[in-house]
């Protein structure tokens, strides 16, 4: 009976960590001209594996050559390739936030075309290659399934306390832009308190020389 919980619970993990967003398949349409872009957030010292491949239309002749430009949150290169049909970038995040990817056809074609892009984004343990670990530590198949909800796991930790830190940064944030609004709008009714006082002893002032009151 024991036995069969912990199948049952590793199943239930397994099944869990496959819907975690560690990955994901993306199809863009490139126009002939113009960039498109995607972006994904990341947090520090998370793998990053992706491969991007145009896609040949049927009937096509020849398959449109594309440009690959990613771009850090603090706009740091980290990939470019030119006049390619396919190509593949890893890194490892040094800094939080929205990692950016953007794509345009080369502009040296005869015709105008545009150009379809797949593009396979992992991250973290999604980027690991598990079968050559597998067969590097010679392990087993229950073994590298515990390995993986190992990763998952602080994976997730981390994605917990990174969103702790910018729900954080984003209530600091929130606070001083209240405390600010609160001190422009005592400062407006004071301008208001001010300015009607004025408007006032002016009119007041204005009556009593023409002598209507």
């Amino acid at each position: 009976m024991s036995k069969d919980l912990n199948l049952l619970t590793l199943l239930f993990l397994s099944c869990s960590v496959g819907l975690l967003p560690f990955g994901r398949a993306i199809w863009i349409n490139l126009p002939s001209s113009g960039t498109k872009c995607v972006s994904e957030e990341i947090q520090t010292n998370v793998v990053v594996l992706t491969d991007y491949t145009v896609v040949p239309d049927d009937g096509a002749y020849d398959i449109p050559t594309i440009s690959a430009k990613v771009t850090s949150p603090y706009g740091n290169a980290l990939h470019h390739n030119e006049n390619v049909t396919g190509g593949q970038f890893a890194f490892t995040t040094t800094e939080a936030g929205n990692y950016l990817a953007c794509f345009w056809v080369d502009g040296h074609h005869g015709r105008q075309v545009g150009a379809s892009v797949n593009i396979d984004w992992r991250m973290g343990i999604a980027a690991k290659d598990w079968d050559s670990v597998a067969k590097k530590e010679k392990i087993e198949a229950i073994e590298l399934e515990l390995r993986k909800l190992e990763g998952a796991i602080e994976a997730i930790h981390e994605n917990l306390m990174y969103l702790k830190s910018r729900e954080a940064e984003m209530r600091e944030v929130s606070e001083a832009t209240n405390s600010r609004v609160a001190w422009f709008s005592i400062m407006s009714l004071g301008v208001c308190i001010g300015v009607s006082a004025w408007q006032v002893w002016h009119l007041k002032h204005y009556f009593q020389k023409k002598k209507l009151i």
